[in-house]
């Protein structure tokens, strides 16, 4: 911070603006007034961020509107300035081009999900370095495989329960256990609210846990089966984040 002198008593103060440089992945693109977009980040260095872009459509442009598509892993430069309200975006360049993401059907609804998961799940969230890390390769690993992505999503969100702090206690599990999805951990004994899974769906929360990229395909499930785990396990996650809204993303994401 510095001043600039006028005038006997008279000086005005300025402050230099801050421009940081992240790696960041697109969760949310809203539209603010006439020619202003409103994107949500997850970042590396700052966990969730706010910015805003003054649509352009200039055909030498730096910053474009499509790479503002959900879950798009972007190199950002941040303008931030006690002056302004809003954090404002100066530069965007995709850092890792997806090569089959947008051709795929199935893989855009699973994107569009997981951005709007994520959304919820990490309002609150600072600096996480290894979740961010988690998240892009994941998303790596969606837009290159060519099978056994049918459960994605399902590995996806019971992963981010583990940086959030609130996975499941799998050390409690035996064999015939009911899951209590408020405590987060397997029991013999029926809770006393109605907040918890049934012998069969408490082995596929275990199942759940055990699953990662490289074993996916050894999961088959069917529609009716990937629905029934989708909807306990939105439902633990709004037990352990009460903010957590409706998924408007997940009708779509039924249909595979």
């Amino acid at each position: 911070m510095g001043t600039f002198f006028l005038k006997k008593n008279y000086f005005i103060t300025f402050v230099l603006a801050m421009h940081n440089k992240t790696r960041c992945i697109v969760l949310r693109t809203v539209k603010y007034g006439d020619d202003k977009l409103i994107i949500d980040f997850l970042t590396r260095e700052e966990g969730r961020v706010s910015a805003v872009w003054k649509i352009s459509t200039s055909r030498t442009a730096k910053v474009r509107r499509q790479y503002f598509q959900a879950m798009s892993i972007l190199d950002v430069e941040l303008e931030q300035s006690p002056c302004k309200q809003m954090t404002r975006i100066k530069e965007a360049h995709i850092a890792v081009p997806y090569h089959t993401m947008n051709a795929d059907l199935a893989k855009m609804s699973i994107a569009f999900f997981i951005a709007e998961f994520l959304h919820y799940v990490t309002r609150d969230t600072r600096s996480d370095a290894i979740l961010y890390d988690f998240v892009e390769q994941s998303m790596r690993w969606l837009d290159a495989s060519d099978k056994g992505i049918a459960n994605f999503h399902l590995m996806f969100m019971m992963r981010v329960s583990m940086f959030l702090g609130f996975q499941p206690d799998l050390s409690s599990y035996r064999d015939g256990a009911l899951f209590d999805l408020r405590e987060g951990f397997f029991t013999s004994v029926t809770p006393f609210h109605s907040d918890y899974l049934n012998v069969d769906d408490a082995r596929r929360m275990l199942t759940l846990m055990r699953m990662s990229v490289s074993n996916l395909h050894l999961f088959p499930l069917s529609r009716s089966e990937r629905n029934r785990i989708i909807d306990f396990i939105l439902l633990y996650y709004r037990l352990h984040i009460p903010q957590f809204g409706e998924m408007k993303t997940l009708e779509v994401l039924r249909e595979f």
